[in-house]
């Protein structure tokens, strides 16, 4: 049952909203005030904390902070020589860790809190608050442990042959051959497995209502602007489309909560999972959005940027072909469609007998994976290599830290799978080498069911179509995108376009 929305008085806003000149005004405001609240505690920041301070206005490195995070990341800790530095984002205190030592303490120190991180510096997750409605807080701890519920090996296994005829499904769509766009059509493989596995059945099988789903879940990314983050409270259009969104994933995902709750016939859907275990709708929906939101925002890239590298790489793309022909010779069924043969493929084969595959995926994420990592000191001042974080900090690591160290990654800026087929001693040696799915006390809760969706999806195009990665002319591109590092959200390309050139084939 989706619940009523009773927005604020409007008058005031409706003003600001339509008047350029003073939100200008305003955002001056803030940006002085902040500048004066600096400045005052300029003296306490260097009496107080035996790390390098980044002086100046806080807005500044606010907007660095929210619009070329890699770069000023990278660029401060080059420019500077430390390990660690301390700056602003607005009234916040932020601090800046790198190299093994502050890698170790971000990943293992217990009072150093994902959520509390996350809340206020990072990504624009749809949330419910933002349209009013309050579900029950249940923290991280209770998100985790419906994630890991939901993705237990028996679900998995019972939903596999509905996501293979998913992906087969929209795979047919495209035709016999043709150019498509891996970064519309492979990202929307991802968001469909997805919604099959973290919604229910009734709403995967609705097309129509999976694209709406889709649309309001871009609409809500587009509107994530540095301003919109900055201040989210300061009404305009980013504002506006933002909750316009979130009204829309609510109001949709609400009626499927209604459907299963009056439901007579309960089944094993996610949705009926979160009915049997009491939550209420705004709950309910909070979770749901939630599993969405992480389910697709960094799994949907991967495998895109999966299938360009392969696309570029003749030889590694042999190699999984290969492996995959292996796979459904030794426990796929022998007739039927495509898809209905790797339905017969047990989990353990998919998990544990494509190391190829495993290496490519796993280099495809180092390779495009630096985004920044956040937490908050929650527990009491402390020190990391003999500085002093202190409680209420915010901390910050990004992950080109140990992605790109050539110590560990000779060559880092090479696509290069074989660094995890045959793992470097180097690499052995040091303490938390790869962070692509999380690590320390916080690895993924939907690590399995992100590889297994990237694994079917690349399985199954690999086994339909012939295809090569072209320009929007049709030719051979003079050079691949890169992916923005800069993106807070994930790692979009950069550069000219590039497109999926296919051809269909006879089935193996």
């Amino acid at each position: 049952m989706a619940v009523s929305y009773i927005p604020p008085s409007e008058g005031f806003w409706r003003t600001l909203e339509t008047s350029p000149t003073i939100i200008i005004l305003l955002f001056s405001f803030c940006f002085i005030v902040f500048g004066f609240l600096s400045a005052r505690s300029k003296s306490r920041d260097k009496d107080s904390a035996k790390m390098y301070h980044l002086g100046g206005y806080p807005m500044l490195s606010a907007w660095l902070f929210f619009t070329k995070r890699y770069d000023f990341m990278c660029g401060t800790f080059k420019r500077t020589g430390q390990k660690m530095f301390r700056f602003r984002v607005l009234q916040h205190h932020v601090v800046a860790l790198s190299g093994e030592e502050g890698r170790k303490a971000f990943l293992s120190e217990k009072n150093f809190d994902l959520q509390e991180g996350y809340r206020i510096l990072g990504g624009p997750a749809p949330d419910p608050r933002d349209i009013n409605i309050e579900p029950v807080d249940g923290g991280a701890t209770l998100f985790v442990k419906h994630v890991l519920n939901l993705f237990r090996k028996d679900r998995i296994m019972d939903v596999t042959p509905h996501l293979l005829e998913d992906v087969n499904r929209r795979m047919d769509d495209w035709g016999k051959s043709g150019k498509i766009n891996p970064f519309q059509e492979m990202y929307n493989l991802i968001f469909q497995m997805t919604v099959r596995m973290g919604t229910c059945r009734e709403l995967a099988d609705d097309p129509q209502a999976t694209a709406r789903l889709s649309k309001f879940f871009l609409l809500h990314e587009k509107a994530a602007s540095p301003i919109s983050l900055l201040l989210p409270w300061l009404p305009g259009r980013a504002k506006q489309a933002k909750e316009q969104a979130t009204r829309g994933l609510y109001d949709l995902l609400s009626q499927y909560v209604d459907l299963r709750r009056r439901s007579s016939v309960r089944s094993a859907d996610a949705i009926d999972m979160l009915v049997a275990d009491g939550h209420d709708d705004a709950t309910a929906i909070a979770f749901t959005l939630g599993i969405i939101f992480a389910g697709v925002v960094n799994t949907g890239i991967n495998v895109c940027w999966t299938i360009i590298y392969l696309g570029d790489e003749p030889g590694w793309k042999q190699k999984v072909v290969d492996e995959v022909k292996t796979l459904l010779f030794n426990h796929g069924s022998t007739t039927g469609p495509i898809h209905q043969r790797f339905s017969a493929v047990p989990l353990n084969a998919w998990e544990e007998e494509m190391p190829v595959l495993d290496a490519v995926i796993k280099e495809t994420i180092r390779f495009t994976m630096s985004g920044t990592a956040l937490r908050r000191n929650i527990g009491g001042d402390m020190l990391i290599a003999h500085k002093t974080v202190r409680n209420g900090d915010f901390l910050a690591y990004s992950l080109g830290d140990i992605h790109f160290d050539d110590q560990i990654y000779p060559n880092p800026l090479s696509f290069d799978p074989d660094r995890f087929l045959e793992p470097r001693e180097d690499a052995s040696k040091v303490l938390f080498p790869f962070l692509g799915w999380g690590a320390g006390r916080h690895p993924c809760a939907g690590m399995r069911a992100a590889k297994l969706e990237i694994k079917f999806a690349i399985a199954l195009f690999l086994s339909k179509f012939e295809y090569s990665v072209v320009d929007a002319s049709g030719k051979a591109p003079k050079c691949l995108p890169q992916p923005d590092r800069n993106n807070i959200q994930n790692a979009k390309p950069l550069g000219d376009p590039c497109y999926l050139k296919f051809e269909r084939l006879e089935i193996m």
